[in-house]
């Protein structure tokens, strides 16, 4: 009976720290979640000896009953300039994303086998371009800890299955999320070997008039080959009027 009530005792004390993560790293997401948008965005590409190549993206994003569109066009430079990506993405369902490119004038669906790959050569991947799925993954706190002097909570995400953690591009992630203000400041990811792979780190958040943050700088450092890339917000304007046939993949090489 002792062994019994002990078992017990540690499973809801283990239910309970896995509702305390989820309830967090959802918290983290909502104060995030700016809404309808659009803005002009700069990606800087570094690889191992510092070499940089610059690309300049427009981003434009509404909300349809219960999916989130997300529409990225490249602008510059040349080569890539007209290349389109589409994302939808769903509150309880997996995300669906198509790409354009100009070379093969052809609007071509992403499979969920790709979607851990990296974005058009950045170290960002298809799949950092939408909101996680929160049911796909298992949360569990790892304590706190000091953060730049802010105070942090480490909240592990691991991919419930083999295949969400494909399609994410890793096994699992470690966010640091400030106690104050539920804003997440740094993530780890970690590789199918559960090495760590890449660290992402989001800054310059501002406050929206909706109270919601928005972060206009995101740096992702590949620990593995040295490699680096900047995602910095040139211009950012709160809500869009774009119709909603503007986020249709029989439009995206318009």
């Amino acid at each position: 009976m002792k062994t019994t009530l002990t078992s017990i005792f540690i499973f809801c004390a283990l239910t309970m720290t896995a509702q305390n993560a989820r309830e967090i790293s959802n918290k983290s997401m909502n104060a995030t979640e700016v809404g309808d948008m659009e803005m002009i965005s700069t990606i800087n590409i570094y690889d191992a000896k510092g070499n940089v190549r610059n690309r300049q993206i427009s981003t434009a994003s509404r909300k349809f009953a219960d999916c989130t569109k997300m529409l990225i066009r490249f602008l510059a430079p040349a080569d890539v300039k007209g290349t389109a990506l589409l994302v939808y993405d769903y509150e309880d369902q997996d995300d669906s994303q198509w790409i354009y490119m100009p070379a093969l004038r052809k609007v071509r669906r992403i499979v969920s086998t790709e979607k851990g790959k990296n974005f058009m050569g950045s170290e960002f991947t298809n799949a950092d371009m939408s909101r996680p799925n929160q049911p796909d993954f298992d949360y569990q706190s790892l304590g706190e800890i000091m953060l730049e002097g802010r105070k942090c909570w480490k909240i592990k995400a691991i991919g419930k299955t083999d295949a969400i953690k494909q399609q994410n591009g890793s096994s699992s992630n470690i966010s640091y999320i400030d106690q104050q203000t539920f804003l997440c400041y740094k993530i780890e990811y970690f590789d199918m070997s559960d090495k760590l792979h890449r660290v992402q780190y989001i800054t310059d958040y501002k406050k929206q008039a909706n109270g919601k943050y928005f972060a206009y700088r995101m740096t992702m450092q590949n620990v593995q080959n040295n490699r680096k890339s900047e995602m910095i917000v040139d211009k950012f304007q709160s809500g869009s009027k774009l119709p909603e046939h503007t986020f249709s993949p029989a439009v995206l090489d318009k």
